[in-house]
């Protein structure tokens, strides 16, 4: 008669553990072996599409490596299930970590991307306003359209417009005033809308 032995029972935890405290690799590799298929289910279901399970199970293990949980097992609960829970917590909390950093990258991208629309329609805004207020200005008589122009656009100052086009600054200031009041005209329904 053949009598067979029995299997010889997986070493739990706490054993496995206390292996790679003491220097055998593979109790640790024993333990990823047995955690890393549940915990990737985990880390993909709490991260869904977005990336980042594998990652996020493997510092786990760099966690449990480095600052192994001592499984003295309380009563009524085995080492082992200490262990587990411990892997499933600390990649939860993992997950949430980059959920939240994810979140935050997504409200910049959005805060950044609102930032440039708005400054994209001020600067279209800009351009049409100042092609509007060059296009009025061009219809203004030539003494008037270049005080007006020298200071609307060239900003400059009565005194320097007086200096450049050789006429006395009372007139500069006339010219301005009468070539402000036909632009105003002339841009009223520019203004209103």
């Amino acid at each position: 008669m053949n009598e067979q032995e029995p299997p010889t029972p997986e070493p739990g935890d706490a054993e496995l553990l206390g292996r790679w405290r003491g220097g055998d690799p593979s109790g640790f590799e024993l333990l990823v072996r047995r955690y890393e298929g549940p915990l990737l289910r985990h880390a993909r279901t709490l991260l869904r599409h977005g990336g980042g399970a594998e990652d996020t199970v493997q510092e786990a293990f760099l966690r449990l490596a480095k600052t192994p949980p001592d499984l003295e097992g309380r009563e009524g609960v085995p080492g082992d299930r200490e262990l587990s829970a411990w892997l499933h917590r600390v990649t939860r909390n993992l997950c949430l970590d980059v959920m939240r950093s994810e979140q935050r990258r997504r409200a910049r991208e959005a805060e950044r991307a609102s930032e440039t629309e708005a400054i994209e329609a001020r600067g279209v805004e800009a351009l049409d306003t100042r092609s509007a207020v060059e296009h009025s200005i061009s219809s203004l008589p030539d003494d008037q359209r270049e005080v007006v122009s020298l200071r609307l656009l060239e900003e400059c100052s009565y005194a320097e417009i007086a200096s450049i086009t050789g006429r006395n600054v009372g007139t500069v200031g006339w010219l301005i005033s009468v070539g402000m009041k036909a632009l105003a005209r002339d841009l009223s329904p520019l203004m209103e809308a």
